[in-house]
């Protein structure tokens, strides 16, 4: 059975669980809920969390630990070259799970039987050849090594799918059981109940921290890896971006921060004022019929794919900046430019400063609005020296928001502003950002092993220390401002 079945029959179990215990609760009561220490709903509930939450537990440990053991075992399968780093063995592991995938699908589709697969040779059978036929397309012919790991990882696999649904059909309904035994009118079902709750809530939120952990830990690791094959100096101070994977990189980190702070500050140019502005007419100035109508259509632009706002610099801002106003002033004659990106960055980026900050000014209480009237201001007057200071903490949030969108572009710098990592005060030049480099280096036939590879998780981490900057600096703000105006 797989996961998602075996999810299913969970939950279905569960609903059975909940009928059972809120009908025992009531039979042990006698049929008087007055006999009953909580609601019955409670028991159904305690009966449906302890048929649940112990499977849903084993099953997702089984998912994590599955793959770990069948790997350690299939790993003793293939060559010593394989074993020699973490990259070589991962590269290996991938490829096993592709033959095993391929003869998946073979069996499905009848082109080999399950027999088959189990005993297909590499001396008597091209089995590139024969995986090509149900669409799996391998880079190269498939080792001896590699297939016999290929159909151990199957059978392994296939055993470990049954185990899982042993496994976690009989917790389910052990839970099950032991929920409807302690049923009875004294027992504390609310209790249990809210408690169960509140520690599912406090796992949530322990995910969500050590996710935020995990995903530090996995950027600095490899970054570490980068500066033991690569001088942090030259890096962090170099002024050349030239990667080259057979050898004499130059990996300066200047050229990408300088193109990723003049896009961004070029977008912010854009978005702040126009976004700020169309929040203040809505919130202040517009009627409800205009407010109506205006509101929804500048939102619609969030929903725009970012891939098409690329098409937009590329084929419509671009050569419009570079026939009217570059070339003109002999400024460029591309058009691939940081102008070109930031605008667009920009105009995506409305939407957010605009939204954000208009249900921001709505939250602001009108009795402060009131109170400015009553003191003989004007609408503007109250706006600017009233109501804009009061919600200063929320919109600096928008336009925080709104950087970290700038600055984690990558769509619209690669089809707007070029790749070109460069020092220049030229806005109508080609430039890129980190964003960019860090999925150019990640992509292609690239060794992961090697600092033009590592270099990109260097980058993130420079990348996030970047933006947590940016959050810390706000923070400050909403704080100072908080202290004055609450």
């Amino acid at each position: 059975m797989t996961a998602f079945f075996l999810l299913v029959t969970i939950l279905i179990l569960a609903l059975v669980g909940y009928i059972l215990g809120r009908v025992r609760a009531m039979a042990r009561a006698g049929g008087d809920a007055r006999g009953l220490h909580s609601l019955p709903n409670y028991y159904g509930w305690h009966a449906a969390l302890m048929t649940m939450l112990p499977a849903l537990a084993v099953l997702i440990l089984w998912l994590i630990v599955q793959p770990v053991v069948i790997e350690r075992k299939v790993g003793t399968l293939l060559p010593p070259a394989a074993l020699e780093t973490d990259t070589a063995f991962t590269l290996a592991m991938d490829d096993v799970r592709r033959v095993a995938k391929g003869l998946d699908l073979a069996v499905a589709n009848g082109v080999m039987t399950d027999s088959d697969a189990s005993m297909i040779r590499t001396e008597f059978t091209d089995v590139r050849e024969r995986l090509a036929q149900v669409g799996v397309a391998l880079g190269s012919n498939v080792s001896k090594e590699t297939l016999a790991a290929a159909q151990s990882y199957r059978k392994l696999t296939a055993l470990g799918a049954v185990g899982r649904t042993i496994a976690v059909l009989a917790v389910a309904l052990a839970g099950l059981a032991w929920a409807l035994a302690v049923t009875g009118p004294k027992f504390r079902a609310r209790n249990r109940v809210e408690a169960i709750i509140m520690g599912a809530l406090v796992i949530a939120s322990s995910i969500a921290i050590l996710t935020t952990v995990g995903i530090i830990w996995s950027m600095l690791s490899e970054s570490l890896a980068f500066f033991r094959q690569y001088p942090f100096t030259e890096f962090f101070f170099g002024l050349t971006w030239s990667p080259n994977f057979k050898g004499g990189s130059e990996l300066g980190f200047v050229p990408l921060l300088w193109g990723t702070l003049y896009i961004s500050l070029v977008s912010m140019i854009v978005a702040v004022p126009l976004g700020l502005f169309t929040a203040i007419y809505l919130a202040e100035y517009a009627s409800p019929a205009v407010r109506a109508v205006v509101k929804p259509a500048i939102e619609v632009i969030a929903g725009i794919p970012t891939v098409v706002f690329g098409l937009f610099a590329l084929m419509t801002v671009g050569p419009l900046l570079r026939d009217w106003i570059a070339a003109p002033m002999g400024l460029g004659n591309s058009g691939s430019s940081v102008m070109t990106a930031g605008l667009v960055i920009g105009i995506l980026n409305i939407p957010f400063v605009s939204s954000l900050a208009d249900d921001i000014l709505n939250a602001v209480p009108q009795a402060l609005r009131d109170g400015s009237y009553g003191l003989g201001a004007t609408k503007s007057e109250t706006v600017k020296q009233v109501v804009l200071p009061a919600a200063l903490p929320g919109i600096m949030g928008a336009v925080l928001m709104a950087a970290s969108r700038a600055i984690g572009e990558t769509m619209v710098v690669a089809m707007g502003a070029g790749a070109a990592a460069k020092l220049s005060l030229n806005p109508f030049e080609a430039m890129t950002t980190m964003t960019v480099k860090i999925v150019g280096q990640l992509t292609g036939d690239t060794d992961f092993a090697s600092p033009e590879t590592l270099v990109a998780f260097a980058l993130g981490l420079t990348l996030f220390v970047l933006t947590l900057g940016l959050n810390v600096v706000a923070l400050q703000v909403v704080r100072k401002y908080k202290e004055q105006y609450e």
